[in-house]
């Protein structure tokens, strides 16, 4: 079990490199927003084709992704991020200098090029390089992904009140003093050992946990790019007030991704702060579908609306992280590919509607997909249990478990112990639930038991059956509080069953033995499960109460 409890803003020099070439590289996802109106009227475009400045490169952005494992596996992590960087240089100056929409929107796709390239690699060489652990490297992250969103408004209005090129050539030459940081401050990665398929993105989309999370996130995106490409429309603000506006909303996604999300996955789990946060953001999205035509509730909500896409980011890319069974660049392209297609196509297709309908259409699709990907969420339950468990292990505390959503499974020492874990792995994976294993350590006159010998039977079984959660109960003075200290706790987790060995004979100390099955039956609330491998028939559960 690794244990991290280091800062996470204590790094190396090349790791803030790449993070603030981060934040520049995401800039350029809010930058457009405060000049939306204003190149709509310079360029005489509808804003259906200016939101096409978000569609074109968040769409590319997506494909692109696809190609970026098998680049970075064939020339490295480093010439890749460099890639990428340049690229970017070199597609948001031309951006600025372009005369039409058509210009605009094309060289916004091979800006989208060049950050597909950079996003997919920096996570992971963050995560390499970072001495704080995999959840401090993924709060760094989504701290630099929540201040280029911040500050991208706010640069975006700022020099979108002397012209709309302004940002553009802004975002130029800011990535060209991170990429002179990159190559200056960043050491070469190892190259994977082998070379990654072109079309490993998309065979690691065959994994349940990371298909479920990638769709999920497609449905979060398309609401979260409706309301970042489109409300600007309706607000009839400048430039400058635009940028004040979405600054404020990208403050809060700042905040809550370092300071929010990690203290509502430690208190609700991930699954239960995933719903909480989609359901809330789809009220909120509603609520601007309501009130469009009013500014004052519209700026307020697009503000609030910040608090829910930053915890949402980082929840959902930890546990993206930690449930794919492929290299994480993989996963990472496969992720973005799915969820950028959502955000890429949100927008143009807002601005359709409105064309179609009304302007309160598109922010009721966007609520309605959050549901949506709320019902595609309670898919993966499994999953966002294992990634629990996983993450717990990195951080050295005990893994969050939804009450209800837990069967125990109570060991001693005896050869039982194995089919008590199995017969318990076999029920939860009938219901979709967690399974806890649990052993009592005696602290008795006559019998006192070695903590670590304790430890290492839990460490066996949770080695041997994946996706199990171990623990180690204390303070049992006789054999009788063996039986109430699992009791006591299998009801603090609501769980639903509590699987045990058939009572042995003729040793001393034994989980089941009188004493401690007489204190267990009477003070379970849950089933129990009496597992005795002699048995040739399937055992059956005894009622909660003896």
């Amino acid at each position: 079990m690794n244990s991290s409890t280091s800062s996470p803003f204590k790094q190396p020099k090349a790791v803030f490199a790449v993070a603030f070439a981060c934040v520049v590289s995401f800039m350029g996802i809010g930058l457009v927003d405060p000049i939306l109106p204003a190149i709509s009227a310079d360029l005489n475009a509808t804003p259906s084709q200016v939101t096409l400045l978000f569609t074109s490169y968040l769409v590319i952005t997506a494909v692109a992704m696809l190609i970026t494992g098998w680049v970075s596996s064939r020339i490295g992590a480093k010439k890749t991020l460099i890639a990428g960087l340049a690229i970017i240089v070199v597609f948001s100056a031309l951006a600025g200098a372009s005369d039409s929409i058509g210009g605009i929107v094309g060289f916004r796709a091979g800006w989208g090029v060049g950050n597909a390239l950079f996003i997919a690699t920096s996570l992971a060489v963050i995560v390499a390089s970072a001495t704080s652990g995999f959840v401090g490297a993924i709060i760094l992250y989504e701290t630099a992904l929540g201040l280029g969103i911040a500050v991208g408004p706010l640069l975006g209005g700022l020099l979108g009140e002397v012209s709309w090129r302004g940002p553009f050539f802004g975002v130029a030459a800011l990535m060209a003093i991170a990429l002179i940081a990159t190559v200056v401050l960043v050491e070469p990665l190892p190259k994977p050992a082998q070379k990654t398929s072109i079309t490993a993105p998309l065979k690691a989309l065959r994994h349940r946990g990371l298909l479920i999370l990638s769709l999920t996130a497609l449905c979060y995106n398309w609401a979260f790019f409706t309301v970042l490409g489109y409300a600007p429309f309706p607000m009839h603000l400048g430039a400058i007030e635009l940028g004040f506006v979405f600054f404020g909303w990208g403050a809060l996604v700042a905040v809550f991704s370092v300071f929010g999300a990690p203290r509502l996955q430690r208190r609700f789990g991930i699954a239960r702060t995933l719903y909480l946060n989609l359901a809330l953001f789809a009220l909120v999205v509603l609520g601007i579908g309501i009130w469009t035509d009013s500014t004052t509730t519209l700026v307020t909500l697009v503000i609030v609306a910040g608090v829910f896409i930053g915890v949402n980011n980082t929840v959902t890319t930890q546990a993206v992280m930690t449930v794919a069974p492929v290299e994480r660049p993989i996963a990472s392209a496969a992720y973005g590919f799915v969820r950028f297609i959502g955000g890429g196509l949100a927008p143009f297709a807002a601005g359709k509607l409105v064309e179609a309908t009304n302007v309160h259409v598109p922010f009721y699709i966007a609520s309605g997909a959050l549901v949506l990907g709320i019902g595609i969420l309670t898919l993966a339950r499994k999953e966002l249990a294992d990634a629990e468990r996983v993450q717990a292990e990195d951080s050295g505390e005990a893994a969050p478990v939804a009450p209800g959503n837990a069967i125990v499974a109570a060991i001693d020492d005896s050869p039982t112990a194995d089919a008590v874990v199995d017969a318990a792995v076999k029920l939860a994976t009938l219901h979709n639930r967690t399974v806890h294993v649990v052993h009592v350590q005696e602290q008795a006159v006559t019998v006192s038991e070695d903590p670590r010998t304790a430890d290492a039977l839990i460490r066996e079984q949770v080695a041997r059956a994946k996706g199990t959660v171990g623990t180690v109960l204390t303070g049992a003075t006789d054999h009788g509080e063996v039986g109430r200290l699992i009791a006591d706790y299998a009801d603090k987790l609501g769980a639903k069953a509590i699987v045990v060995g058939a009572p042995r004979h003729g040793g001393l100390p034994a989980l089941m033995d009188n004493s401690a099955s007489q204190e267990l039956w009477r003070h379970a609330k849950a089933h129990i499960l009496i597992v005795n491998p002699a048995l040739t028939a399937v055992p059956e559960p005894v009622g909660s109460r003896a």
